[in-house]
């Protein structure tokens, strides 16, 4: 999962890059989903990948509150561009005259700055207050990477201001975002039902397949993740640890493969690489 995370994401970021019809608002926001997903991949998955194939089971405290830091924040950064993305449908679909004068460039790099802020405000004040905590002798962590909860539950103290912090975080982040994500798909909907045309319909709801893919893929096990960790108490602990590890990687894994499958510019230029490549072979 994570060398195809690396290959897709790497690919798309390229094929982006490399094309200049693609560069264009949707098309730029998902660079920023791309790039995150590398970062979001790669914050867990070779540390991970250590301590279930090499046993390299130990890891140093700040090196732990690091890697808790950055899965939290490129977390935090993947809802807000997703939210961005449905805002970018919102527009296209409702506004299409003005879709280039509400998404100018100078527009989504404010939007892509404003997600990583967020992400990275917001999770600051996670490693400050664990660090305050006393520790004693149980420094055990019943997980594959140092994530939030698992952390705060080897002190040997009162974590009640640690516990409501984090979640009303998540909280925040996946109201919030969920919120603004369902209040534009509800106008999208609106606007695609008055439109006479069958077809029409079919092609504007067709531009949201993938980001609806992306959202299901994202959210599910995250929020199935989130509601087993904290209410699941007959839950055993292995089922918490693969569905964490999962989530993490589901996403960063699954969305080049959507994008790739659904959005045609994406396709038919990474088919003409293939094929460009064979050619080459066969004239060797």
């Amino acid at each position: 999962m994570y060398i195809v995370a690396l290959v897709g994401n790497g690919t798309i970021l390229w094929v982006i890059r490399t094309e200049p019809a693609l560069h264009q608002p949707m098309y730029l926001f998902l660079c920023m989903l791309a790039s995150n997903d590398l970062l979001l991949s790669t914050s867990m998955a070779p540390k991970m990948l250590q301590v279930l194939w090499l046993g390299s089971r130990e890891i140093g405290f700040d090196a732990c509150l690091g890697q808790m830091y950055f899965i939290h924040t490129f977390s935090i950064m993947e809802s807000a561009i997703l939210l961005a993305m449905s805002f970018d449908r919102y527009v296209a679909i409702c506004h299409p005259l003005h879709y280039a004068t509400i998404l100018s460039c100078p527009v989504v790099v404010k939007m892509g700055l404003a997600a990583v802020a967020r992400g990275v405000l917001l999770v600051i004040p996670c490693p400050v207050l664990i660090r305050r905590l006393p520790y004693c002798f149980r420094r055990v962590i019943q997980h594959t990477y140092c994530e939030h909860m698992a952390v705060v539950k080897l002190a040997c103290a009162d974590t009640t201001l640690n516990r409501t912090y984090g979640i009303c975080v998540a909280l925040l982040v996946v109201v919030l975002d969920l919120g603004l994500i369902a209040a534009s798909y509800g106008r999208i909907l609106q606007a695609v039902f008055r439109l006479s045309s069958q077809e029409a319909r079919a092609k504007a709801l067709g531009t949201c397949a993938a980001h609806a893919s992306t959202l299901l893929v994202t959210y599910v096990p995250a929020l199935f993740s989130f509601l087993t960790h904290r209410i699941g108490k007959h839950v055993p602990p292995y089922i918490h640890i693969l569905l964490a590890s999962l989530y993490l990687l589901l996403a960063p894994t699954v969305n080049p493969l959507v994008y790739g499958v659904k959005t045609r510019q994406i396709r038919q230029r990474v088919l003409r690489l293939f094929s460009q490549g064979e050619k080459t072979l066969v004239g060797h």
